[in-house]
């Protein structure tokens, strides 16, 4: 660390925020109270440190912390085909949902079933169907007309009939007891045309799904239509249901077809989209526009890129959004929606000792000293000589690198042949072993710490976006872990060494590679414990031996448990 750096330190103004110091850093705060640097701190980051773009960066996890790419579960795999747009509509779950026939709205007709109570000057209780005629007969009254009527005109049609011949003291009370059953001909592309039984007030996706919905390959989710006696009634655009819950609500008669046209012109939507899929568009609304309006663009979308064929040929372009708009498709493009615009800006994070706010979002080209210089911490209760850093791409290729240890144990012994029955039962021992071995230690998630402090001096790196800065407080405490009998912390005392703390926590267990005790300071570094003086902090992490009397596997078990203590601090048990 430099000697101006440790001046700040005992003064409280080493490291951050409050920044009295006098090489400038000009930061947005993000968090709570957060505010701009002092003035004299301002002249070197102008206007890129905007808080908007870090907010807006497409890498950016708040929930976490961490700021680099995030996995996405839901991705498609390789060379699997894009879904229709509402191909997860038909999956059961309107087949075993009948509707309600007795809404307002019903329209009687014959074969319906009417129950009619009458009582006063005279009394009648019958269930009365509706004839061929579409009348229902009242002994005393008559036929009286109710085909066409409304369910909730029913009632008053009723008794204006029999107060017509019992003007005084007669109630009339009327109910639509039961409707006629239809069958209705669902046909075109679906999966399964046929005829199918039905109430005339089921909707029209109740029918679809009883024929397993549409044929995702060749059937149109935007064309259906409702044919009676050669003449269509209704069309249906299940986009509008879909997106806005709109639906065509037909009374079906028995001998009703429903019809699923062929598909029209589709197009293909990936990329930075809430909802990827293969979209079929009207003829008359083939525009980039339209398709916009169906896809929903996430916020950070700045270009498209259209790949398709013309009657010129092959075409590709990649344009600005704001163009795409205007942009003519045809049926097979495909369309990719990107964030394509590289921030000025990173968002780095601080944890442990210091006062302020707890992210930054800094220009590019910021360097580690320049924050640490505007940071200021607990006077004498900081470690400003272990300061770390975590990083996502170290990380990964922490992750990486134990992959491949991991994927060479499993080539080298787990395929090796035997020569002999003894030899094969060893090797179903050294196997089970590995493979245990292998599924925890493919379980560690590395930290990706970076170390910085060497010989009391600090690396002055650049920062990259998602850097997670460590400054830790001091410690009075050292920490046993590992294959210890009593793993514990202790308070730290000096001239002690690593096995006077072993034996003090129980000493070792019988899995207990006595030869491979590690020290790893706070600044992530780790040590052989018989290089190293212990100081405050520490943690002292005993390794397991192999369990295997093979040479070459105890070695290479042994590699690996260094890289996962290296790279996630604990020991994985043989």
């Amino acid at each position: 660390m430099s000697n101006q750096l440790k001046k700040r330190v005992g003064s409280s103004c080493l490291f951050a925020l409050l920044a009295l110091c006098s090489t400038g850093l000009q930061a947005q705060l993000i968090g709570a109270g957060a505010g701009d640097l002092p003035a004299e701190q301002q002249s070197r980051f102008s206007d890129q440190a905007e808080v908007d773009k870090a907010t807006t960066n497409s890498n950016t996890n708040w929930q976490s912390g961490r700021y680099g790419p995030v996995k996405n579960n839901t991705a498609r795999k390789p060379g699997e085909a894009i879904p229709s747009f509402g191909n997860h509509l038909f999956s059961g779950g309107f087949r075993g949902v009948r509707a309600d026939d007795l809404n307002a709205d019903y329209v009687v007709a014959p074969g319906d079933q009417v129950t009619l109570r009458v009582w006063g000057a005279v009394e009648i209780d019958r269930v009365l169907p509706v004839d061929a005629q579409g009348n229902i007969f009242i002994p005393g009254v008559g036929p009286i007309k109710v085909q066409g009527v409304r369910h909730g005109e029913l009632d008053g049609r009723v008794r204006n009939a029999v107060s017509s011949i019992y003007s005084s003291n007669v109630q009339v009370y009327t109910n639509l007891q039961g409707v006629q059953p239809v069958s209705v001909f669902v046909t075109g592309y679906v999966q399964n045309p046929g005829r199918f039984a039905g109430t005339p007030n089921d909707s029209l996706l109740y029918f679809l799904d009883q024929a397993g919905g549409i044929d995702d390959a060749t059937g149109s989710y935007r064309n259906v239509r409702v044919v009676r006696n050669g003449s269509t009634i209704a069309t249906a655009d299940l986009y509008s249901f879909l997106i806005e819950g709109s639906l065509p609500r037909p009374q079906f008669r028995d001998g009703d077809t429903i019809v699923v046209e062929e598909r029209g012109p589709t197009v293909t939507v990936e990329g930075d989209v809430a909802r990827p899929y293969r979209y079929e568009l009207q003829p008359g609304a083939m525009t980039g526009q339209a398709l916009q309006e169906l896809a929903r663009l996430k916020s950070n979308v700045t270009h498209v890129l259209l790949r398709g064929a013309r009657s010129s040929g092959p075409v590709s372009s990649y344009i600005d959004v704001a163009d795409f708009g205007r942009q003519n498709l045809q049926s097979g493009d495909q369309v990719v929606f990107s964030s394509d615009m590289r921030d000025d800006t990173i968002v780095v994070q601080l944890e442990g000792s210091y006062y302020g706010p707890s992210r930054f979002a800094l220009p590019r080209d910021a360097r580690l000293h320049e924050l640490l210089d505007a940071i200021a911490v607990p006077q004498d209760m900081t470690d400003v000589n272990s300061v770390s850093l975590k990083r996502v791409s170290v990380a990964e290729r922490q992750r990486e690198a134990l992959e491949d240890s991991l994927a060479r144990l499993e080539a080298t012994y787990l395929g090796a042949s035997s020569a002999t029955n003894e030899e094969a039962q060893i090797r179903v021992r050294e196997a089970e072993l590995i493979s245990k071995f292998i599924e925890r230690a493919r379980e560690v998630e590395p930290n990706g710490r970076l170390v910085l402090a060497s010989n009391g001096q600090i690396s002055n790196i650049r920062l990259q976006d998602g850097d997670v800065i460590t400054i830790p407080e001091k410690s009075d405490s050292l920490l046993i872990s590992g294959e210890v009998l009593v793993p514990q912390s202790v308070v730290f005392s000096p001239g002690r060494r690593a096995n006077d703390y072993i034996q003090g926590a129980g000493g070792f267990t019988d899995r207990a590679d006595k030869k491979r005790i590690l020290v790893v300071r706070q600044n992530g570094e780790v040590r052989e414990a018989a290089d190293v003086t212990l100081r405050p902090g520490d943690e002292i992490l005993v390794l397991p031996a192999a369990p295997t009397k093979n040479l070459q596997l105890a070695s290479t078990l042994t590699q690996i448990l260094y890289q996962i203590a290296i790279a996630a601090k604990v020991a994985i048990d043989l």
